[in-house]
């Protein structure tokens, strides 16, 4: 569920057009947002992976990182920086 939100999030901060964007590397915007989009999948696999091999405190990161991209996307969307 959180890598859904994860994913929901992104998406929503690259189609916000915030003048923020315009200041990332060019990696960013390879490809429409898929190439940041595909990074993170890989956090989120990675996770999992770790997750699944009996490291727990890896699925409390990610919760940690979760949150920290909810306030981030919140910020940026609502244009409060």
């Amino acid at each position: 569920m959180l890598g859904i939100g994860n994913f929901a999030m992104h998406k929503a901060v690259l189609e916000s057009r915030h003048p923020l964007l315009g200041q990332m590397p060019w990696y960013v915007h390879m490809l429409g947002g898929r190439v940041s989009l595909a990074s993170e999948f890989l956090i989120l696999l990675a996770a999992m992976l770790l997750v699944a091999n009996g490291h727990g405190g890896w699925g409390v990161a990610y919760f940690a990182y979760s949150s920290v991209n909810a306030l981030a996307a919140w910020l940026i969307v609502t244009r409060r920086i």
